[in-house]
């Protein structure tokens, strides 16, 4: 199913179907569960509510009779404290309009507006469906999934890279298997990929020369993970491959698309001698250094411009 990542694609996918008319100018992301860092619970679609405010909120005859009950202040003070709880849309149903106050706040705010004929309850059991079918898409991919210093990690590349002795070492260092060859991927939302082995693959890890290898056996409880959210893949590349691809301050970083959801990539030069456990932790630790906004790359350049502006401070 096609990603809906705004609301303004979430209109034009089902403007005929469902009769909707924009009446807004937001075009705000959407995030299918909300922002599941900070508030993993908003509920992505229903009818109008101040407790556990709705992404996308829907006013239908119901609702709208509750505002105009309360008078012209109480009005005012439940439409500032719902546009305060930042929606991603409020849809009209019934043939309603939003009042004049409304839309003042809606196009302050930058709020997507939209209107429809369809009855409320043909909106809510729509949209939920369609969010319901997006949140359980999944993809197999070929690769060692582990937990790396708390994140998942993808470790992929050409066949005989040496992946598997990879995360074999990296078990051995304390980091956890979640699954060799193949992880199955289901997209959460629209940010967050969710990994996890097969049942028939739980536990195993094959190593050349070693044959199918029993990690929960071998190496107790705490080396397996059943599943983790994907933060980074790892790519183990031949140097000879890529060594001229290689920016030397900043690496060789991208992004891969993975079921719409963009996750970071770093590809490892493999070459004889080169510790690839420690690097691959390495680039963990630098991945959450870009997380939290840190560039060692940008910080060295900074510094030697200040030295050649300033040469004797």
């Amino acid at each position: 199913m096609t990603p809906t990542k705004t609301i303004r694609d979430l209109y034009e996918k089902f403007v005929t179907e469902l009769e909707l008319r924009w009446d807004g100018e937001g075009d705000v992301r959407l995030d299918v569960e909300g922002d599941t860092e900070h508030e993993p619970n908003i509920p992505m679609v229903g009818p109008f509510n101040m407790i556990r405010p709705n992404r996308i909120q829907i006013i239908g005859p119901p609702e709208q009779k509750h505002l105009k009950s309360l008078g012209e202040p109480g009005h005012q003070n439940c439409l500032e404290s719902l546009f305060s709880t930042q929606p991603a849309a409020i849809i009209f149903t019934d043939n309603l309009s939003p009042t004049s106050d409304c839309a003042a706040l809606a196009k302050k705010t930058r709020t997507a507006l939209i209107k429809t004929a369809q009855p409320d309850y043909r909106i809510i059991s729509h949209l939920l469906a369609h969010f319901s079918k997006l949140s359980n898409e999944s993809i197999l991919l070929h690769g060692v999934f582990m937990e790396v210093l708390g994140k998942g990690v993808l470790l992929t590349g050409m066949p005989a890279a040496g992946k598997r002795e990879l995360a074999l070492e990296l078990v051995s260092r304390g980091h956890r298997l979640v699954a060799d060859d193949a992880t199955e991927f289901m997209r959460l939302d629209q940010q967050t990929l969710n990994g996890r082995c097969p049942p028939v693959l739980q536990d195993f890890l094959e190593v050349r020369g070693l044959g199918v290898l029993n990690i929960r056996a071998m190496f107790g409880n705490s080396a397996i993970k059943p599943k983790k959210v994907s933060h980074l893949i790892i790519d183990l590349q031949p140097l000879e491959q890529i060594s001229h691809k290689i920016d030397r301050l900043h690496g060789n970083q991208s992004n891969s698309d993975i079921l719409g959801v963009t996750v970071p990539k770093t590809t490892i030069p493999v070459a004889p001698g080169r510790n690839l456990a420690i690097q691959v932790e390495t680039a963990v630790r630098q991945h959450l250094l870009h997380i939290e906004g840190y560039d060692a790359a940008d910080d060295f350049t900074r510094r030697q411009r200040e030295h050649i502006d300033h040469p004797h401070d």
